[in-house]
């Protein structure tokens, strides 16, 4: 790769690794908001994902470094909406879950041709994250129902 895209690589990353760190913060909290009869595996799940996320922003900052950068001490976008019924929280983790998505897409289309490393790593990613915005749907779906969930 050349300098300007090894830059912009350098950027991608360090906004998936921001991303992955302001989830790993907003399953943290959300593992704290959960009341009721279905609590324990909920709050098991959120600090799984939270876990996750702490793996996937150590692994985007590995890269950056490896590229030659800085890894960002910014965390994404951080906005409590103070809504936390179970459905509003896995519908807010659909949203966060979308955004990663997209970055690990966006750093796939620069890094194609350029990095078999950067290739493979965002392929690896989408699939993770794909498979688990699955997970979230399925939890929205009403039991019975095996119509994908719709915002």
């Amino acid at each position: 790769m050349d300098d300007t895209t090894t830059q912009t690589a350098i950027d991608a990353l360090n906004k998936i690794m921001e991303l992955e760190l302001a989830g790993v913060v907003k399953y943290t909290h959300y593992s704290l908001m959960i009341y009721g009869y279905n609590r324990i595996p909920i709050v098991s799940w959120l600090k799984g994902n939270a876990a996750e996320g702490l793996t996937h922003a150590h692994k985007a900052g590995e890269l950056v470094t490896l590229l030659g950068g800085h890894p960002s001490l910014k965390i994404g976008p951080l906005l409590e909406t103070q809504q936390h019924d179970i459905g509003d929280i896995l519908r807010e983790s659909l949203e966060q879950e979308k955004v990663a998505l997209t970055a690990y897409y966006e750093l796939l289309h620069l890094a194609e041709g350029q990095s078999v490393l950067l290739e493979e790593y965002a392929r690896e990613m989408i699939v993770q994250e794909e498979l688990h915005l699955d997970e979230v749907n399925k939890m929205l779906r009403r039991p019975g129902s095996i119509d994908s969930f719709k915002a």
